[in-house]
This record gives structure tokens, sequence and C-alpha cells, in this order.
């Protein structure tokens, strides 16, 4: 990654780092509540088969079970490889061309596991840095080998240390995070993720969670193949194109796309990047970059 992403971190040292009470589940409800009371409407399980064009314009959305929704602009907040290479036509797209798509190099991917425990440990805060033995050797097995490694290095994370609405009295709620190569790599996950899962446990119940494994009440694991198959991400990466230098910011595909009118794109693959504050800054920009409504071609 570029070295101006130190600025996360500069920035966050100086203002801190925030967090949703309710989780973001919060964040969601709160957008929800936003778009409903200026007359907007959430329709779940309506999957997008094709964003429509029209004379080079968006002009609507065609759902897989044939119905069709027009609009007078179309927001896509689908990984942006797979807004351009799987819901637009070939032949309304100039610039971002399958092939030009297929050359992005895509970041990383995530093995999460979410668990929850019967018992609380105040001790852990509610962010944990749990670096392993190696470090430039563990990023080569993960970038370069495009290998799963024996070690790792984690993020644990314990928003029961600020939230306790988070979990039932008396209990812990977690996930623990480890970067592992995307989909490029010949992992099969149906076989690795468990194994996977008992070895970053072992590890969590030997350094700061012990006795983890009595503890355990619910578990859930999410790996590059549900990066793929349940955000479309491309090769399951988890904060879609790698952030070098010439696809950071404004290198990124952009939030008003240049090849169809009146389609805007959000999301950790556009500008201004991946996670929560430039997920949410991608849409904050769309006021901004999207015309008013007189102001619309139909």
């Amino acid at each position: 990654a570029t070295a101006v992403l130190v600025l996360v971190s500069a920035l966050e040292r100086r203002w801190g780092v925030h967090f949703a009470m309710g989780g973001t589940g919060r964040l969601v409800s709160g957008l929800v509540g936003l778009i409903e009371r200026q007359g907007g409407r959430i329709r779940h399980g309506a999957e997008v088969d094709r964003i429509l064009v029209e004379n080079g314009r968006a002009c609507g959305v065609r759902l897989a079970g044939g119905e069709t929704i027009p609009a007078d602009i179309v927001v896509s907040n689908a990984d942006a490889a797979a807004t351009y290479r799987q819901l637009l036509p070939a032949a309304a797209r100039r610039r971002w061309t399958d092939r030009k798509v297929g050359r992005m190099r895509q970041s990383m991917s995530l093995f999460v596991w979410y668990f929850g425990t019967d018992r609380t440990y105040p001790e852990v805060p509610h962010h944990t840095i749990l670096l392993g033995p190696r470090y430039r050797e563990l990023l080569a097995e993960i970038f370069g080998a495009r290998a799963l490694p024996a070690d790792f290095s984690l993020y644990l994370h314990r928003p029961t240390a600020t939230d306790q609405s988070l979990a039932p009295s008396g209990c812990d709620a977690f996930y623990v995070l480890a970067p592992v190569a995307n989909l490029d790599a010949p992992i099969d996950w149906t076989r690795a993720a468990e194994p996977y899962r008992q070895a970053i446990a072992a590890e969590l119940e030997r350094t700061v969670l012990p006795g983890l494994g009595a503890a355990l009440v619910t578990s859930r694991v999410t790996t590059p193949l549900d990066f793929a198959a349940d955000f479309l991400a491309e090769k399951g990466a988890a904060f879609g194109p790698e952030p070098v230098l010439t696809q950071c910011a404004w290198f990124r595909p952009h939030n008003r796309s240049e090849d169809v009118d009146g389609l805007y794109l959000v999301g950790a693959g556009t500008h201004p990047g991946a996670g929560l504050p430039g997920v949410l800054s991608s849409a904050r920009i769309l006021d901004r970059v999207v015309p008013h409504a007189d102001a619309l071609v139909r």
C-alpha cells in the first residue's frame, strides 16, 4: 500500500476511533430511517440482474425475476468490478472493459470468525492486535506465494467492552480476523476453514482468552468464498482494488461512472476507498455529484 495511508493512523491518533452504540446495524437502521422519512422504499431480496442503459444513460434496473424498475439515476453499491462486468452490457462500457477490470490488482481477503462466550473477559479491550512470530515473511506468503500460512497475525474485536447490550448479561461478543490471500490462491476453503478456525481459537486461548473452548456458545466464519458469493467481491477481495498508488483515491473507479451517464458508484471499490469511514464517505460524495431533480435529463 502507498505510504499516504499513514494518514489513517495519524487521523485516528488525533481524533480517536469512533464506535456506533448498537454496532454497525445501528448505522444501517439510521440510513434506512433517513431514506424512508424522505419517501424512499427499501426492497429486500430483490436481486438486480442488469442495469438498463438507453442512449448511453442509465434508465433503471432489471431484477432477476424479470421485473424492470425505471429510474432517472442508478446508484450501485455492488463491488465496482461486479457493477461493470456483471451488471452492465459490454456495449455500454468504453473505459471499464472486461480486460481493464480483469487487469486490476485486487486486495487481500479476510478470514473472519464471529463468536460469543458465556463468560466475560473484562481485561480484554475493545481493539486488540496480536502480532504473530513473523511480519514480512507472513506478508510475502499472503501476497507472493498466495499460500495459507501456518501462523497468523490477528485483530480481535470485543465490542462488548464498550457496548454491553451486544451480548446477554454475563456474556461477551467477539470477532477475530486474519488477513489471507484472495481467491487467486489455490486454497480450498471448504476444507481449510474449520482447521484454520481451530488454530486461531487455540492461539486466542493460549494468549488472551483463557478457557475459550469451554466458554464458546456461538460461532460463525466468513471466508473469501463468502466475500465473493455474498458481496460479489472480485476474487473474494475484502477491500476492493489493492491500494497501490495507481489504484488509490482518484485512480479508483469514480463515483460518477465514466462510462454511463446517470450511473453512480459507492462502496469500498470506488473513491475514496475501503473501510467504514471510506464507504460512508463515498455515499456522502453523492450529495455533490448527483444533480438535483430539476436538472435530470429523462
